[in-house]
C-alpha cells in the first residue's frame, strides 16, 4: 500500500510542478513576489498531495522564534521536502542554492527571476564572498536568507558535517540567526521514492545572535540542531517503530 501510494504522489508531485511552471511562465515577467506566490501555491498543493494520497501530514513549530522581516534560517537539511515547505513560513525568501540548479530547465529560470542566490562551490572563498554581498542586499530588502548549514542533504542519524559558510554570513552581515530542526528524512528519505504515513515536524528554535565567537557559534548552532532534530525523530519512531528501518544509528546526536 506504502508503495502505490508513493508511485501515485510521486507521479502528481512532478504533474503538479511542471503544470505550475508552463501555467506561470507569464510570471517571469513579473516581480520575485509574484513569482514567490506560485511558488508557496507549489508548495501549500505538493503538502495537500502528502496528506491525501500518503497519509503524511505537516506541522510546524516555534514559530514564535522566526522574526518579522529580514533574518538568516540555517535548517537541518534530510529531505528534498525541506526545500519547498520552507516557503510557506518565510514571505520574502531567499534560499542559498549550488549554481548547478539554475541550468535546469524552466525551473532554473524561476530560481533566477525569483531572485536567489546561487554560488559557484568550485570557486571556494570567492562563492562565499559572493554570496555575502547578495545576501547583504536580500536582509537589506527585509529579506529571508536560508542556507543549509551542513550543505547538502544528510541521512536521518548520519554524523553532523556542519559547515563554517554559516557562522562567516553571519558574522559579515550581522543577522539574526533561526536554526531549525525536522524530521523528514522519516517520511521523505533522500534517493528513494517512498513516502511514508505519518508527520513531518519542522521547528524553529531559539535564535543565535550576531557577534558569537566562531567556536561558540557551531557548537551552539550544531547542538541546538542536532538535540532537536534527534527529539523529533525519537517523537516519531515513537509513534512508528516500523520507520526505524529508514534511520540509521547516530552516534554523535544528543537524544531527548
Amino acid at each position: 500500500m506504502v508503495l502505490m501510494r508513493s508511485l501515485v504522489f510521486n507521479a502528481l508531485f512532478y504533474l503538479n510542478l511542471i503544470g505550475l511552471m508552463l501555467l506561470g511562465l507569464p510570471c517571469l515577467l513579473a516581480r520575485r513576489h509574484t513569482i514567490q506566490a506560485l511558488a508557496r501555491i507549489w508548495a501549500r498543493s505538493s503538502v495537500w498531495l502528502l496528506d491525501q494520497i500518503c497519509g503524511t501530514k505537516v506541522e510546524f513549530r516555534g514559530l514564535h522564534n522566526l522574526p518579522a522581516g529580514a533574518c538568516l534560517i540555517a535548517p537541518k537539511h534530510q529531505s528534498f521536502f525541506e526545500t519547498f515547505a520552507l516557503f510557506l513560513e518565510a514571505p520574502d525568501f531567499t534560499f542559498i542554492l549550488k549554481r548547478e540548479l539554475t541550468f535546469i530547465p524552466l525551473f532554473g529560470w524561476y530560481l533566477q527571476r525569483s531572485e536567489q542566490i546561487a554560488i559557484d562551490r568550485s570557486q571556494g572563498g570567492n562563492a562565499l564572498a559572493d554570496a555575502t554581498e547578495q545576501g547583504r542586499r536580500a536582509l537589506a530588502e527585509g529579506r529571508q536568507l536560508i542556507i543549509f548549514p551542513e550543505g547538502t542533504r544528510r541521512p536521518v542519524g548520519a554524523p553532523p558535517r556542519y559547515k563554517t559558510g554559516v557562522f562567516r554570513l553571519c558574522e559579515e552581515l550581522g543577522a539574526t540567526c533561526v536554526p531549525v530542526a525536522l524530521n523528514s528524512g522519516l517520511f521523505w528519505p533522500r534517493r528513494s521514492f517512498m513516502r511514508r504515513p505519518g508527520t513531518i515536524v519542522i521547528e524553529f528554535l531559539e535564535p543565535l545572535g550576531a557577534g558569537l565567537e566562531k567556536r561558540i557559534f557551531m557548537e551552539t548552532l550544531e547542538t541546538r540542531i542536532e538535540t532537536a532534530t534527534q527529539r523529533l525523530v525519537n517523537e516519531a519512531l515513537g509513534r512508528d517503530p516500523a520507520l526505524r528501518a529508514g534511520a540509521t544509528p547516530h552516534h554523535g546526536a544528543a537524544t531527548a
